[in-house]
C-alpha cells in the first residue's frame, strides 16, 4: 500500500538510457512482469496501492518526473518558473502530447486533474498534498499550454506533488470519477496503451507509437497477477516472466542461476506492524511500547531477510536526506515489556494480525512475532487475506475500522512530508488508517511541509520521527534491500537504485 509515493512518481524520465547495439533489439519484444496482488483501480488519482501504481506508471504521465538521482526533470511540462515569494508556479506544457485516443493534451486536463483531487466528492487520498494549512492550491489555465498553481504559502514538497499523473478531462468531466468505466479502461499519455485487464490473471498494455519521447522499444508488457512470491520466482526461472523480487532465502542460489541477472539496492521503504488505535486494546501507549520491547528485530532481520536489511526504528528510511536515528529504539527487553503491561493494568492481551497472502516475508514475520509476544503473555492470532481484501478493510470510510493490527509496508515519497500518513485529519479517508492523533505531531507535520529551508526541515523531521517513535503507533520492523532477478534477455535497464531498474521504460527492450 501506499502509495503513489515512490514508484508512482518514478515513471519515465527524459534522460535516455544507453543505446542498444544495432540488431540486438527484438521489435516484437514482450516484457512480462509479476504483480503481487490484484489491481484495484487504474486511475492514478484514486489508487492507493503499489500494484495498481505499477501499471498506471506506464499508462499515465505527469508534468514532472524524476531521474536516477531522484531529481525533478521535465515531462509533460517542458519547463517551469516560480515566483520570488515561492507561491506562484507556472508550468509550460509540451505541445506535442496526445492522449491515447488521439485528443491533444492541454492545460485544461492538468487543471481538471488537480481540481478533481481537491473535490471532496472524489475518493482521493491525495487531497492533503494540495491543501496547505487548510487552504487549497488554486490551479488555472493561463492559455492552452500554460498552467499556473497559486499556493497560499510556500510549500516545500510542491514540485514533487506536481508530478501527479494527469487524467483526461474530455473523458471524465461530468462523470462520477469514483465509479467511471474509465477506471478499468484507462486512457493516458504514457508510453504504453491499455489493452485488457483480466481479473485475477493479467493486465496487458501495448506500445504507444505516438509517445512524445519516442516510440517504445517493447511491443507489449504483460503484468501477470502472481500473489505468491515463491510462485513468482518459479515463473521467473521457467521463463514465464522476466522480472521478480527474490526472497532473501533464495538470494545466494539465484546469484548462480544462468540466464538471470540479480540486482540489489537500498530503497525508500520500511515494513511495520500497525495498531488500530481506535481499538481500546491499543489506546494506552504503554501497551504499544511493551510490544515494541517484546519485538526482537534483529531476529526478524536474520531469520526473514538473511541479513539483507536492517532493523527499523523510525518512519523514514536511511537513504532519505531527512532521516534521523535519534529516536527511542525500544531494544529487545521482554522483562521491561512485561513491566509496562503490568503498569498499564493489562492482562491476557489478545489480538489478531492481518497479513496479505503470498507475501512470505510478512507471513513469517507474523509467526515470529506470535512466538516473541507469547513470551510476555500476549496471545496473537494470524489472519492471512488477499491483498485486495486487506485494502478494503483499511481504506473503508468508517470509524472504527475492522481490524486490530496489520503488517504492511510504506514505499516512501521522495520528499519526507508524511502528512498524509500521520496527520490526524487523514482519518478515516486517508492513509492514516490507524487513527493516529497527536497535537505535537500535527504541528510538526504542518511546519515541515511549509518550511522551505532544507536544514530547518531536517531539524523539524528529526523532532517528528522522535515524537512518533516515542508513541509507537507502529512497531517499525525493518528496512529491506530491494533484490530483483531479471531475465538476461532484457536490456535498457537503469542503474540499480531507489528509482528502479525500469525507470526509462520506453528504452527497455528484449534481445533477439
Amino acid at each position: 500500500m501506499g502509495y503513489r509515493s515512490l514508484l508512482s512518481f518514478l515513471i519515465c524520465s527524459l534522460l535516455l538510457a544507453a543505446a542498444a547495439p544495432a540488431g540486438e533489439i527484438d521489435p516484437e519484444g514482450v516484457l512480462r512482469f509479476s504483480l503481487g496482488g490484484e489491481v484495484s483501480v487504474l486511475n492514478p488519482i484514486l489508487s492507493t496501492d503499489t500494484v495498481s501504481s505499477a501499471v498506471e506508471g506506464v499508462i499515465f504521465t505527469g508534468m514532472v518526473t524524476f531521474n536516477e538521482s531522484l531529481e525533478p526533470v521535465p515531462d509533460l511540462a517542458k519547463s517551469w518558473d516560480v515566483s520570488s515569494d515561492g507561491k506562484i508556479w507556472t508550468f509550460h506544457l509540451r505541445r506535442d502530447v496526445k492522449w491515447h485516443d488521439g485528443v491533444p493534451l492541454t492545460a485544461d486536463d492538468v487543471v481538471f486533474t488537480f481540481n478533481s483531487i481537491l473535490d471532496p466528492k472524489v475518493n482521493s487520498v491525495r487531497r492533503s498534498d494540495y491543501i496547505i494549512d487548510g487552504q487549497p492550491i488554486r490551479f488555472k489555465a493561463v492559455d492552452k499550454y500554460t498552467v499556473q498553481a497559486i499556493l497560499p504559502k510556500p510549500f516545500a514538497p510542491f514540485l514533487i506533488h506536481a508530478a501527479m499523473s494527469i487524467i483526461p478531462k474530455h473523458l471524465l468531466a461530468g462523470k462520477d470519477i469514483n465509479t467511471a468505466a474509465f477506471n478499468r479502461k484507462p486512457v493516458g499519455t504514457g508510453p504504453f496503451i491499455f489493452k485488457e485487464w483480466q481479473t485475477g490473471d493479467h493486465v496487458t498494455v501495448v506500445r504507444n507509437p505516438n509517445y512524445y519521447l519516442g516510440k517504445p522499444l517493447l511491443k507489449e508488457i504483460i503484468y501477470k497477477i502472481i500473489p505468491d512470491e515463491n510462485s513468482a520466482l518459479v515463473a521467473l526461472e521457467a521463463g514465464e516472466i522476466d522480472e521478480a523480487g527474490i526472497p532473501p532465502k533464495d538470494y545466494t542460489r539465484m546469484k548462480a542461476v544462468k540466464g538471470i541477472n540479480v540486482y540489489e539496492s537500498d530503497v525508500l521503504l520500511y515494513t511495520y506492524l500497525g495498531f488500530n488505535l481506535a481499538n481500546p486494546k491499543f489506546t494506552d501507549k504503554r501497551v504499544r511500547q511493551a510490544l515494541a520491547y517484546a519485538t526482537d528485530k534483529k531476529q526478524l532481520v536474520n531469520l526473514i531477510l538473511r541479513g539483507l536489511g536492517t532493523p527499523a526504528y523510525a518512519p523514514s528510511a536511511p537513504i532519505s536526506w531527512a532521516y534521523s536515528d535519534r529516536v527511542p529504539k525500544y531494544q529487545y527487553d521482554p522483562e521491561k515489556a512485561k513491566k509496562l503491561l503490568k503498569e498499564a493494568g493489562v492482562k491476557d492481551l489478545e489480538f489478531t494480525i492481518l497479513v496479505n497472502q503470498g507475501n512470505k516475508e510478512r507471513e513469517k514475520a507474523a509467526v515470529i512475532l506470535q512466538q516473541q509476544y507469547k513470551k510476555i503473555g500476549v496471545k496473537v492470532k494470524i489472519r492471512v487475506m488477499e491483498w485486495s481484501a486487506i485494502l478494503k478493510i483499511v481504506n473503508a470510510n468508517k470509524d472504527p475500522k475492522d481490524f486490530e493490527a496489520v503488517i504492511m509496508g510504506w514505499s516512501l515519497g521522495l520528499d519526507p512530508d508524511g502528512y498524509s500518513i500521520w496527520h490526524s485529519s487523514q482519518y478515516p479517508q486517508g492513509f492514516n488508517f490507524i487513527k493516529y492523533k497527536d497535537p505535537l505531531v500535527d504541528k510538526l507535520l504542518e511546519e515541515g511541509r511549509t518550511t522551505v529551508d532544507k536544514g530547518k526541515r531536517k531539524q523539524i523531521y528529526a523532532k517528528l520521527w522522535k515524537a512518533i517513535a516515542e508513541d509507537q503507533p507502529y512497531v517499525f520492523l525493518w528496512y529491506p534491500k530491494a533484490i530483483a532477478g531479471v531475465n538476461d534477455r532484457v536490456g535498457g535497464l537503469s542503474k540499480p537504485g531507489p528509482a528502479g531498474l525500469f525507470l526509462h521504460i520506453e528504452k527497455v527492450y528484449k534481445k533477439k
